[in-house]
């Protein structure tokens, strides 16, 4: 139910998302995906998958880093969103650098030790199974590999969180409704957001499901956050520390 859901909400507001993603967050998401793939650091030749890839704004962003990508693959659920992102994907000349297929975080159809580095972005939150979500990222990850997590999130400062729920819960829903016509879509955001765990929390979940050398970074005063952690090497010690800025 949860899965028909979400897949509806995102097919049905697939037009408009981009626009919105860029008038709702003041553009800040540019610069937040950005962040996570200077994050991951990848090398050369790195094969990439991108989870819940919606209209491929973080593959055309590890396209533009210098280097040579060997491989991008991008799985989304919603057919909508896949349509969208082959466009921009052919007016970035991605070629066959880049792969899109039809699926979902829980059932990834790679076999185990495929990708350099698994990224998400804004797509964690819709997964309520969501350490299931991040062994499947593991285990398609190389040893070494890197996962990138990157999520909407309450602010810690008290004064700029009643501020941001205002906007958040009242004004962000009916700007998103006006120009999606899709009023349950923008309810359900601030509801997913809120109800997300905290940077710490989250953090102790990807360790559950193996990673390693877990850190995080709050962004825009706390309302983004993005999680990097890697798969550890063979005959290595797990280790978490937890670190945050």
């Amino acid at each position: 139910m949860e899965l028909d859901f979400v897949k509806e909400m995102f097919d049905a507001i697939a037009p408009r998302y981009d626009f919105l993603n860029r008038l709702l967050s003041l553009r800040q998401d540019v610069y937040w995906r950005r962040t996570m793939i200077t994050a991951l650091d990848l090398p050369d030749n790195a094969a990439v998958l991108d989870v819940a890839c919606g209209t491929g704004d973080v593959m055309i962003e590890i396209l533009k880093r210098p280097g040579k990508r060997k491989h991008i693959v991008g799985a989304d659920f919603a057919p909508g969103m896949l349509k969208l992102a082959k466009i921009k994907l052919l007016r970035e000349n991605s070629g066959s650098r880049v792969h899109l297929i039809a699926g979902n975080g829980l059932c990834l159809p790679f076999a185990t030790d495929t990708f350099d580095a698994v990224t998400i972005a804004f797509g964690i939150r819709n997964i309520m199974d969501r350490k299931s979500a991040l062994i499947s990222f593991f285990s398609c990850l190389k040893p070494g590999g890197k996962a990138a997590v990157l999520e909407l999130a309450t602010p810690g400062n008290r004064f700029f969180l009643s501020l941001y729920l205002f906007y958040f819960s009242r004004l962000l829903p009916m700007i998103g409704a006006f120009f999606s016509r899709h009023m349950k879509a923008y309810e359900y955001l601030p509801a997913s957001v809120i109800n997300f765990p905290p940077p710490d929390r989250f953090a102790a979940i990807m360790k559950e499901a193996g990673f390693t050398e877990i850190k995080w970074r709050r962004l825009t005063m706390g309302i983004a956050t993005v999680h990097i952690g890697r798969k550890p090497l063979a005959g290595t010690s797990p280790a978490c520390d937890g670190s945050g800025q």
